[in-house]
């Protein structure tokens, strides 16, 4: 079964350097749909040139960026820092505290972009941080690991019971992915649309799974780019 979240029921901040839409409650924004199962952040932010997020700290979270346009500066307590851009994605373990900083690397060009959070399977643990580039623009049409717990087929290792895919679809591509990890998923149209089963899906939409073992999807007239996660 597929429980959908449409893209105009999020919430929605305009703070002028900031414009951002929240998949569920977060921060000011409070809706009673707060997460799903270990999923408890989908922000799609734009930035403004030159602005960001001050210093701050989180804990006790793993924390993931995915760059669609333009470049994110990244500054942590851990030492760890660079920009983040499109196919790559930056993983934060917030562990038992950690200060950080994230800014547009850019002066003229705005930044877009979606933060993910999930829960952790263990609470404590040494903050850690990582980045890493994934061929989705050379490799179109296949599900790509971006982070699990075991860093499986080379993806980011985090401390949680689920794993994170991305995948950009040309035009009227059809995929197919059977969730083998877990028994639980959230399909999150990051560009473009898809068709999945009898839901058409546009830019920004989400959708639940449960109780479905597998996924059918076809890409729309401008292909898509989406992120399926598999949760406990």
């Amino acid at each position: 079964m597929l429980t959908l979240r449409r893209s105009d029921e999020r919430g929605h901040l305009n703070h002028g350097w900031l414009d951002t839409f929240h998949t569920f409650s977060f921060n000011t924004y409070f809706d009673p749909f707060m997460g799903y199962r270990g999923l408890r952040v989908i922000n799609e932010d734009r930035i403004a040139p030159g602005a960001g997020f001050g210093t701050h700290p989180h804990r006790d979270m793993e924390i993931v960026t995915w760059v669609l346009e333009g470049g994110l500066a990244h500054k942590d307590s851990t030492g760890a820092g660079g920009i983040i851009r499109p196919g790559e994605a930056q993983h934060m373990s917030a562990g038992s505290g950690v200060r950080h900083s994230e800014f547009n690397a850019s002066g003229a060009d705005p930044v877009h972009l979606l933060q993910i959070w999930v829960e952790p399977s263990a609470e404590g643990i040494d903050p850690t941080y990582s980045q890493k580039s994934f061929p989705i623009a050379a490799e179109h049409n296949r599900m790509h690991p971006i982070a699990s717990p075991k860093g499986e087929e080379e993806s980011l290792k985090w401390t949680a019971d689920a794993v994170l895919f991305a995948a950009r679809l040309d035009p009227g591509a059809q995929l197919d992915h059977v969730l083998s990890h877990y028994p639980h998923g959230w399909l999150q149209v990051a560009r473009g649309s898809v068709e999945a089963g009898e839901h058409a899906l546009g830019q920004g939409d989400g959708a639940a799974l449960s109780e479905e073992k597998s996924l059918h999807l076809i890409a729309g007239a401008q292909g898509a780019e989406i992120l399926l996660f598999e949760l406990a």
